[in-house]
């Protein structure tokens, strides 16, 4: 996706906001010396462009709960969009990407046990269409900075 960041204030009020998403318009606009409602104006601008999808809560260890993995997908179908349905209808996994190499796909799963997260693998692993699976399960988040 293009860039729509147009000038030097967007970059700034997407710096600030990286800083601190819950800040108020208002602290933003003095930080960036702009008026609150040329930055509401241009905040807006951004979310509808694209350029800012969204805000999020990310939780420290001790809030985390449950096991978080990666798995890494071979599979044999002729496009990756064919798998990705079946990934879809499992709610613990929280992101795919294809990739580039071997592996066709790298997907994040949190569940809430390893036995959940052993079932999705075997659910996964079932599958015609899958022909290998390799499990890397997360034991620390080192460093976790938001897009």
């Amino acid at each position: 996706m293009e860039t729509l960041v147009s000038d030097k204030f967007d970059q700034l009020i997407i710096k600030a906001l990286q800083e601190d998403a819950r800040q108020s318009v208002s602290a933003i606009a003095e930080q960036v010396h702009l008026s609150r409602s040329a930055v509401s104006e241009r905040l807006k601008r951004l979310e509808q462009s694209g350029e800012i999808r969204g805000y999020q809560v990310l939780l420290g260890h001790k809030s985390m709960s449950g096991v978080a993995a990666y798995f890494d997908i071979q599979h044999n179908s002729a496009r990756c969009a064919d798998v990705i349905p079946l990934l879809t209808a499992i709610p613990e996994v929280r992101r795919c990407h294809g990739i580039s190499g071997e592996i066709d796909l790298m997907v994040f799963v949190q569940a809430d046990s390893v036995t959940r997260l052993h079932q999705i693998r075997e659910e996964l692993d079932a599958h015609p269409a899958i022909v290998r699976i390799k499990t890397h399960i997360v034991l620390s988040d080192w460093i976790n900075k938001a897009d």
